[in-house]
């Protein structure tokens, strides 16, 4: 269901709660190595997208194909292993931990979760360093390194953004989903954040579906921008051309 230039591709997906459809027949797909945005009004749609890409809503209809791969009814960290990542609006994170501990704790295929190899720190006290360096280096990036000591419930609402994305790309995606990322977070470092976006994107070839609210920031980094309002795609295209169209300005960008 993909081809070469699709990673991820949307088919009819909707989802009702009670009477309300949030989602409505939202068909979509995503090119490799590309960044795009997820724009619309409060309430549109966006998250409960995300979360029906994400595994996280496990009943609705429609199809999701992850690489080629029907990921329907797949459970969300399943859809993790096969590469597809995501953050929340509301971070979610291991409040009783510290910051490096929970960006550690994110890293795939770790030694020392094998409980037959748990015992035996001599088989994962060398990867479990390397992982811990490489933890520090993510935080130093998004400029949290300072924090790495700090328990996760002691940390700003800014700073536990940047901690979830830290998170999210210590699991080596090849796609991720980010729900507000520069939320609550200082205008320069808004900046920076989707700087080490794109910085990610050209290095690693990491896909990005990014659902941002500050729009002005997001329209300089992203190819592509998809419009939800009412549950329903309204428009899609290139930042110039969606600026431009009377129907989101109508709906959104005129509000």
């Amino acid at each position: 269901m993909a081809d070469d230039e699709t990673i991820l591709k949307a088919e009819g997906l909707s989802k009702s709660f009670g009477p309300i459809r949030a989602v409505d027949g939202v068909s979509l797909s995503i090119k490799k190595h590309s960044i795009s945005g997820l724009i619309g009004p409060n309430g549109s749609g966006k998250s409960t997208l995300f979360d029906l890409i994400s595994g996280i809503q496990g009943k609705f209809s429609g199809s999701v194909f992850f690489e080629g791969k029907r990921i329907n009814g797949l459970p969300s960290h399943k859809i993790f292993e096969l590469g597809l990542g995501r953050t929340f609006q509301t971070p979610r994170l291991f409040m009783g931990m510290s910051v490096l501990e929970n960006s550690m704790l994110a890293g795939k295929k770790q030694k020392g979760e094998n409980p037959l190899i748990a015992p035996l720190p001599e088989r994962w006290e060398s990867a479990e360093i390397d992982l811990a360096k490489k933890a520090q280096d993510q935080l130093r990036a998004l400029e949290i390194s300072h924090l790495y000591g700090q328990l996760s419930s002691n940390i700003s609402g800014g700073q536990m953004k940047l901690l979830q994305l830290a998170n999210a790309l210590m699991g080596d995606p090849k796609m991720l989903l980010l729900d507000e990322p520069t939320a609550g977070v200082a205008p320069r470092l808004a900046q920076d954040i989707f700087a080490s976006i794109e910085k990610q994107r050209d290095e690693k070839g990491t896909t990005f579906f990014i659902i941002e609210h500050r729009l002005q920031v997001l329209f300089k980094h992203v190819d592509h921008v998809f419009v939800i309002h009412q549950g329903r795609i309204l428009a899609e295209g290139k930042p110039a051309d969606i600026v431009k169209d009377q129907q989101v300005i109508e709906a959104y960008l005129g509000e």
